[in-house]
């Protein structure tokens, strides 16, 4: 699930449309708001798709080893993208971007579904990373131009439900079709389903636009896309110098560390590495949630499948329970009265993903039945949604109306980060410890499963549950004073 936050670009900037009344469903908005929402329905379709696809993808493509670069190449090139998408909807409008990024990310698809190995196949998973970034952007940008206030919250609970029925049917969908037509086919399919929201929102976003004041077309901060290519270049050196574990490997880790250390301490606020008090401290604190959760997912299909012998369809299915909580954990903490308990709130949400985790990894345990993991996910969706809706809100409240937009810029890079270098840890681990040829080898055989594979994903969750324990650990520093 992604955790996506607003544009680079200052709300202060982006032109308040005239209220013609209604609502998100009227007449006038109709058209527009279904094709939003079937942009995002289909990027979380493939999303929670490629969790159930990914462990027989990797073992066809005898790359069960490159597994975690599936999922952090994808967040390595969104890195870049965030940024390259909000200074070009800042300068043109978000048409361009979007409707590009929908293309890249059918590209990078198409890439995937026809890779004849796995570094193919990992290529075209970043070429949809640049897609994804380029196009969630653009959404948001959408809606404040297109959308009077009023009804804006409407469309981003709408962005937020829409991950509900992926997360349902998705792991069945993409399971029946790996099973019966091949795991290509997810891939292969969705570039065809997004014509039809193209043909739903195009008219629509196109009338909307030309109803909208023409924008400066403010020139882009070149540094700041330079530092964002830094970032993402150097977090693909260390993850690929973590899957060599050789001497060799440690020029490309130098060489990413060099470029990753200064792009990150300049495209986030002072004093986010080192959790200074306040707004560092939750800005940080989202792409320690991010990271430490997804890492986890991540491997949990692929465990389920290999050491437990469940289908594909099963093991995707384990996921859905987190899917579902999340949005219960997000309403918890927007109910009335609510505000007050933020802090502990956010801190009780970390602690319930270290449970959620360190429950999943139980399931390694033979005598422990298999359905654990999904009721330990259901666990860790809700101190998500606790977490990551409250810090979005913390991080509103901590930041002045002129800084709004780059602090939401700020979440969403920390977001990305947390994603790519903790999920690229979590493959440096699976790889030094063997995981890649055990898991392989075993082919899904739960009577098989040796105790090498098993350590090494035992080893993953473990210290995914401690990355959350330190954030629950940290979290006490959300207050500017102690």
């Amino acid at each position: 699930m992604t955790t996506a936050s607003p544009t680079s670009a200052d709300p202060a900037s982006v032109p308040i449309p005239a209220d013609p009344g209604g609502g998100v469903m009227s007449g006038r908005y109709r058209a527009l708001t279904l094709g939003i929402v079937s942009v995002v329905l289909l990027l979380a379709f493939e999303a929670t798709a490629v969790n159930t696809a990914m462990p027989v993808a990797a073992r066809e493509l005898d790359g069960v080893g490159l597994y975690a670069f599936a999922f952090s190449g994808y967040f390595t090139t969104t890195l870049f993208a965030l940024v390259v998408s909000g200074q070009w909807c800042d300068r043109r409008g978000p048409l361009q971007p979007l409707f590009t990024g929908i293309a890249v990310f059918g590209v990078g698809l198409v890439v995937a579904g026809a890779a004849p190995g796995m570094w193919i196949f990992v290529g075209g998973r970043a070429i949809q990373g640049l897609g994804g970034g380029l196009v969630i952007v653009a959404l948001y940008v959408v809606v404040g131009r297109a959308y009077p206030e009023r009804l804006r919250p409407s469309v981003f609970a709408a962005f937020s439900s829409a991950w509900v029925l992926p997360s349902i049917v998705g792991p069945v969908v993409s399971g029946a079709v790996t099973q019966h037509l091949g795991w290509r086919w997810v891939f292969l399919a969705v570039p065809a389903l997004i014509l039809l929201p193209l043909a739903v929102m195009g008219p629509a976003l196109s009338r909307s636009e030309r109803e909208q004041p023409v924008l400066k077309g403010a020139e882009p901060d070149r540094r700041r896309t330079g530092l964002a290519a830094m970032a993402a270049l150097g977090a693909g050196l260390l993850q690929y110098a973590g899957q060599r574990l050789d001497l060799l490997g440690l020029l490309p880790a130098a060489a990413g560390a060099a470029l990753l250390v200064p792009a990150v301490r300049g495209l986030l606020p002072a004093g986010t590495l080192r959790a200074g008090r306040g707004l560092p401290t939750v800005i940080l604190l989202r792409g320690v949630a991010a990271g430490a959760f997804f890492a986890a997912e991540a491997f949990i299909p692929l465990m389920m499948v290999t050491q437990r012998g469940l289908s594909p369809t099963l093991a995707g299915l384990t996921l859905t329970s987190g899917g579902l909580s999340w949005a219960l954990g997000s309403w918890i903490q927007g109910r009335p009265g609510a505000e007050k308990y933020r802090g502990a709130m956010i801190r009780g949400g970390f602690v319930l993903t270290a449970v959620a985790i360190a429950g999943a990894a139980l399931v390694l345990v033979p005598a422990v039945p298999a359905w654990v993991a999904a009721v330990a996910w259901g666990v860790g969706g809700i101190g998500m949604g606790l977490t990551v809706a409250s810090v979005s809100v913390l991080m509103m409240k901590l930041s002045a109306p002129e800084d709004a937009g780059a602090n939401s810029a700020s979440l969403q890079m920390s977001d990305a980060l947390g994603n790519v270098l903790l999920v690229g840890l979590s493959g440096v681990l699976f790889a030094a410890l063997g995981g890649g040829s055990l898991a392989a080898a075993h082919g899904g055989d739960a009577g098989t499963a040796g105790t090498g594979s098993a350590g090494a994903f035992a080893v993953i969750f473990l210290t995914m549950t401690g990355v959350a324990l330190l954030g629950a650990l940290v979290s006490g520093r959300v207050r500017k004073t102690g």
